[in-house]
């Protein structure tokens, strides 16, 4: 059941993570992770497939032990005080883990049951949270006719029966269409206006600068930038310069002469298209003129402010969906 906070939990961290590490085969997937989060708002990890944010949650919240370092939910060690732990949070994973064989009302009035509730009790919160999730018109129909949408929903909603202060979402609306994903963050600030706190992994840049209160940027198991969303973006300044190159094969030597003439790291999507933070604009003149010297053509030339996707790109130098290799 749910445990409620008492004075010294309320006053510490949700979580807090310092040197978390893991190691599998001889490769640190988390290598030294530090993490903050502060209760009642939401904390995004940012990261493409691979970098190593689902390994961090399944430590955070005593699935998997760490091989290093230590980490505290509300105060409570994940590893002295597992079961403590467990009831004060709730985790939705990448996968919906409810039995398709049974109905949407059938899942969590079992979930209830196997919480602790009471026969009435569980029937009485089944249909509370059939809804609050808007699946009341559904709540008789089996869970394997359900679309990707209406699972995640239902799977989010089984997290929260015995109502956590602290909920961890592992890339909630991955494989969602538009219309559900919006939905699906519709959901998310509800509970935080709340006072649930939120802690979410994803791999979608929007997704991240729609929710997150703050948001810490992973790669290769290592957090390489954190703060707002405003802060990152400033990070890499002001605007961003959008260049497409006109082919022939320059991308390499452009990516040369925009690190001497403006001084900045630029991110390359593909052998046309660069993007540069543009913290000095009267430089760019410069720029252009040495291209025309060693015949740099370019078919488009913008500026603009900068994304989540450019700041993950101009850090890591690839994009936040690429799989960076090794982490999981």
């Amino acid at each position: 059941m749910y445990k409620t906070l008492n004075a010294a939990e309320q006053a510490a961290p949700a979580v807090e993570a310092r040197s978390l590490l893991k190691i599998y085969e001889k490769n640190r997937v988390v290598d030294g992770i530090d993490l903050t989060l502060p209760v009642g708002k939401v904390y995004g990890i940012l990261g493409p497939n691979g970098a190593g944010k689902t390994t961090t949650i399944k430590m955070l919240t005593t699935l998997l032990k760490p091989d290093g370092g230590i980490a505290k939910i509300f105060g409570h060690d994940v590893q002295k005080e597992a079961n403590t732990v467990r009831r004060l949070i709730g985790v939705t994973g990448q996968y919906a883990s409810l039995d398709e064989k049974l109905s949407a009302y059938e899942n969590l009035f079992i979930f209830s049951r196997l919480l602790g509730f009471s026969p009435r009790g569980a029937r009485k919160k089944a249909g509370y949270l059939l809804a609050e999730f808007d699946l009341e018109d559904v709540a008789a129909r089996l869970v394997e006719k359900f679309s990707g949408g209406m699972r995640r929903r239902l799977d989010l909603a089984a997290s929260l029966i015995s109502e956590p202060p602290l909920l961890f979402l592992d890339e909630p609306t991955t494989g969602l269409d538009p219309r559900n994903r919006a939905m699906i963050w519709d959901l998310i600030r509800g509970l935080v206006s709340k006072g649930t706190t939120v802690l979410l992994t994803t791999q979608y840049l929007d997704e991240a600068d729609q929710l997150a209160d703050r948001i810490a940027v992973i790669d290769r198991g290592k957090v390489i930038a954190e703060g707002t969303s405003n802060e990152l973006k400033a990070s890499i300044g002001a605007n961003t310069l959008h260049l497409r190159l006109d082919g022939g094969n320059n991308t390499e030597k452009a990516t040369a002469i925009i690190n001497q003439i403006l001084g900045v790291k630029c991110a390359v999507t593909d052998d046309l298209n660069i993007s540069a933070p543009m913290k000095t604009p009267g430089l760019v003149t410069d720029l252009l003129i040495a291209f025309r010297n060693v015949g740099i053509g370019l078919s488009e030339i913008s500026v603009q402010k900068p994304t989540l996707d450019e700041v993950f790109l101009t850090i890591t130098g690839h994009s936040a969906k690429e799989k960076s290799g090794g982490a999981i």
